[in-house]
């Protein structure tokens, strides 16, 4: 792995720092270079390039906006034997603890980036030019990502559509619901998400949406902060409802109640929402059901009994 790291990052040094990271998908290691410190992935799976890609696509849409440090990526490489690395900036970081707040409101700052491109584009009502320093990004008007990106390592269908509910009910739940109709054939499930199709669009009525881009993965193992503010990474990006992001936050616990008072200073709660949450929860169960088991069956049928009532 090493040799072809070389090569492709065209570096005579390659040493390992010590430093190691990983979740339940990939293994991670820093490597001193030629040209600065690096955090490199690999996986072996082969779904991994385009897994990678992904990711690498979703940093640099974030990266873009310029409101929240994430790592800068790097390269995406093939490496013998069938894995593929990806090549990133490597930065120190700590656990998410004093800067709770301002990754509150710098979340918010991404999530109005596209709405706030829009606006310009009206007032100018003209194609927005570039800034002093920018680098020109465009208004994006649909749901969806130019790329493919991946939940874990599940695809996501990130095809382009005018309608977020249709976009949401078709391209996040029912992929989903294939995949458990295909394991394990569940009838409940399947009645249970006939029922709630009808139901979801009662559940935005009034709502105004806005394209919002999205770290789309964003729990507390995902987030964390160097001297200089917050950083997040292993982003699993489109554009979406800006809610979207804050369900599986608010699954696994790590944000305080620091966090929700800037981001919602900044973009308040509109009617309906703990309904949608809620909604929006059952994309992340049923992900989880998908990745690890029946495990997650249960929270998964509540939500829709609940919603359905």
């Amino acid at each position: 792995m090493e040799d072809a790291l070389k090569r492709a990052l065209g570096t005579a040094v390659l040493r390992p720092t010590g430093h190691t990271g990983g979740g339940c998908i990939s293994q991670g290691q820093s490597y001193d270079t030629d040209r600065g410190r690096v955090f490199v992935k690999s996986n072996s799976r082969s779904e991994a390039r385009r897994m990678f890609e992904g990711e690498m696509a979703s940093l640099e849409a974030i990266l873009k906006t310029q409101t929240i440090k994430v790592p800068k990526p790097i390269k995406v490489i093939d490496l013998p034997g069938g894995s593929t690395a990806f090549v990133m900036e490597h930065l120190e970081m700590r656990g998410l603890n004093r800067h709770s707040a301002l990754l509150g409101t710098q979340l918010a700052d991404l999530h109005l980036h596209n709405q706030k491109l829009g606006e310009k584009l009206k007032k100018e009502g003209n194609t927005v030019g570039k800034g002093q320093g920018e680098t020109e990004v465009q208004f994006v008007d649909q749901f969806g990502f130019h790329t493919v990106t991946c939940c874990g390592y599940l695809p996501q269908v990130n095809d382009w559509q005018s309608d977020w509910v249709s976009f949401f009910t078709r391209q996040r739940i029912q992929p989903q619901m294939d995949m458990v109709e295909k394991k394990s054939g569940d009838r409940e499930a399947r009645e249970l998400w006939a029922q709630l199709q009808l139901k979801i669009p009662s559940l935005f009525c009034d709502v105004e949406i806005v394209p919002a881009l999205l770290h789309g993965d964003l729990w507390g193992g995902n987030v964390a902060e160097d001297d200089s503010g917050p950083i997040i990474f292993d982003p699993a990006s489109f554009y979406g409802h800006s809610e979207y992001e804050l369900a599986i936050a608010g699954m696994f616990g790590g944000f305080s109640s620091s966090f929700y008072s800037a981001y919602h200073s900044k973009i308040p709660k509109a009617a309906g929402f703990e309904k949608r949450l809620k909604l929006y929860q059952l994309f992340h169960y049923m992900n989880h059901w998908n990745h690890f088991g029946s495990g997650y069956r249960g929270s998964s049928l509540n939500i829709m009994r609940n919603l359905v009532k």
